[in-house]
């Protein structure tokens, strides 16, 4: 056993963020991790790492341990080199160890288990492969080979490939990744499935990507409430099985509480009839005997409180369901349009230079028709996001025209989130929402009878939304970002990446209403089972 954790809870100052986990890591094991922002996934990985202190629980570990972070703090000056030399430092220091242990044993007084234990050790960590195997995890993850770069001059993503490498060459017992798909390619993600499956020790990964979850884990642990508040353990490997496991539960929660509530409105009638039968105004027939009022409603009293008993014993107290996604009924078109003409094109686009050139799509008309799919994709650096942003007039073009019909109303969700006016932060949900609907609304740019109210959409709940925009997790805000652009029933959807930082569940449900919405839909992600599931769209393929 590598990892052993029992009943782990863990608190922020005010705010619980975990409760009830447990966890079993054995060699084979690969344990993903899922959960809304917010349920404490990548606290879960601290806790298990040793970086932070569970406020109640144990957590036991046996082995080396390998821990990739969503970023990496860099020091001063530390370079590619210094991070390739310290994993091999490591796996030179066992080859090193067994050469001295092999050199100086005495085959009459040694000791065999001891020499046994390092040499199984050389041979689990492939000691005499390892600068071959940290060429090879560079070269596949893409990341930067230069070993004199400075890793202050790279981004995150080539931060973060450039670790990942080094953590996969090391071949720890244990090994702890936060999101390792958000800054690879195809390519990239099929080598690091390939090494996660044949991976000799044992796995934790915290993941939204739903193909690597069906194709890597063992097993899931779902931190999303549950109907009894706690995590749940799913034992069946892949996603597909978690999916059918969870909509199960899901349905039958949402059954017993609706049965709950229909119990709890029965109750507050029974209590309604009672004090109306005990009012004021109620008197006996006439001709009653003198007693008989107060003797009826010593019985009518003890009736109704047999009657609350009954239904009290019997009721469970059942939390609320998990927000379901609503999405809105958007319109294809407007009357008057033609239906052969496109909503929205392209043609011939370019953003940038001539010497480097954001996006260079020269002779390509890309027209997007009414009700139309048009699925983008392409290596990192390619330009997905700026051809989506030249589609939704959000950047300029250097050449080439863009042409959108009168009346058109685009939803846009951008990668990383759109800049908001200055204040918003301060907003409520509720209140960001009302304003830019009466800018658009003033812009014509808003038909109020298809207005789509930010509470319906199941996103957020009303408690969320009556909070200000700052106190939002990404998730959160993220989810605010996709009833912005609802917000006026678009005649087109232009959304890129969405799945980043989106709960698999939401995906799930977004990729669904995708499918089916009369609006046109333009979709650039790197999420190979969305790609997957949009396979029959047409595509625009972008070289890097």
């Amino acid at each position: 056993m590598h990892l052993a954790a029992d009943d782990l809870a863990f608190s922020y100052p005010g705010r619980p963020v975990l409760d009830g986990v447990s966890v079993r890591v054995a060699e084979g094991t690969r344990l993903g991790v899922v959960g809304e922002n917010g349920t404490g996934k990548s606290t879960l990985l601290h806790v298990l790492s040793g970086d932070l202190v569970p406020s109640r629980g144990e957590v036991r570990r046996a082995g080396d341990l390998a821990v990739v972070e969503q970023e990496l703090a860099v020091a001063p000056g530390q370079t590619v080199g210094d991070l390739v030399h310290a994993t091999l430092a490591e796996l030179r220091a066992v080859a090193a160890a067994l050469d001295a242990a092999a050199r100086d044993f005495d085959h009459d007084t040694g000791d065999l288990a001891e020499l046994t234990a390092i040499l199984a050790r050389a041979e689990h960590l492939a000691v005499w492969d390892a600068d071959r195997r940290v060429d090879v995890a560079l070269s596949r993850l893409a990341a930067c080979r230069d070993r004199d770069r400075e890793l202050a001059t790279l981004s995150v993503g080539e931060r973060y490939r450039v670790r990942l490498a080094c953590r996969l060459a090391e071949r720890a017992e244990l090994l702890l990744l936060d999101e390792p798909t958000n800054h690879l390619d195809t390519s990239g993600i099929d080598f690091l499935t390939g090494e996660l499956v044949a991976w000799r020790g044992g796995v934790v990964m915290v993941t939204h990507d739903r193909q690597l979850l069906d194709d890597v884990a063992t097993e899931i642990l779902d931190l999303d409430p549950s109907m009894d508040g706690r995590p749940v353990l799913y034992g069946q490997p892949g996603y597909l099985a978690y999916r059918f496991a969870k909509n199960q539960a899901l349905h039958r929660w949402r059954q017993r509480y609706r049965a709950e509530r229909k119990r709890a409105d029965k109750l507050a009638q029974v209590l309604d009839a009672s004090y109306e039968g005990l009012s004021d105004e109620w008197r006996p027939p006439k001709g009653s005997q003198k007693h008989r009022r107060a003797t009826r409603a010593r019985i009518h009293v003890k009736a109704a409180d047999r009657m609350i008993q009954k239904l009290e014993a019997e009721s469970v107290e059942v939390p609320v369901p998990p927000l379901q996604l609503t999405f809105p009924e958007l319109p294809a078109m407007s009357p008057g349009w033609n239906p052969a003409d496109p909503v929205a094109e392209l043609r011939s686009p370019r953003v940038g230079s001539d010497d480097a050139p954001r996006l260079d799509l020269p002779g390509t008309r890309v027209a997007i028709p009414p009700s139309g799919r048009l699925l983008v994709t392409g290596p990192n650096g390619s330009g997905k996001s700026t051809f989506l942003a030249a589609l939704a007039g959000r950047v300029a073009l250097d050449r080439g025209t863009r042409d959108v019909v009168d009346g058109a109303r685009l939803g846009v969700v951008a990668q990383e989130g759109p800049d908001l006016p200055a204040g918003a932060e301060e907003r409520t949900g509720f209140d960001e929402y009302g304003r830019e609907a009466l800018e658009l609304l003033e812009a014509g740019r808003l038909d109020t009878d298809h207005l789509v109210p930010v509470a319906f959409l199941g996103l957020l709940t009303e408690e969320d939304l009556d909070r200000p925009l700052r106190e939002l997790s990404a998730g959160q805000r993220r989810r605010f970002d996709l009833a912005r652009a609802l917000l006026a029933a678009p005649h087109v959807l232009i959304l890129d990446e969405p799945t980043n930082h989106l709960s698999i569940d939401l995906v799930d449900e977004l990729t669904q209403a995708l499918r089916v919405t009369p609006a046109a839909v333009v979709v650039a992600t790197h999420d190979r089972r969305m790609r997957e599931d949009f396979e029959d769209w047409p595509r625009l393929e972008l070289a890097g």
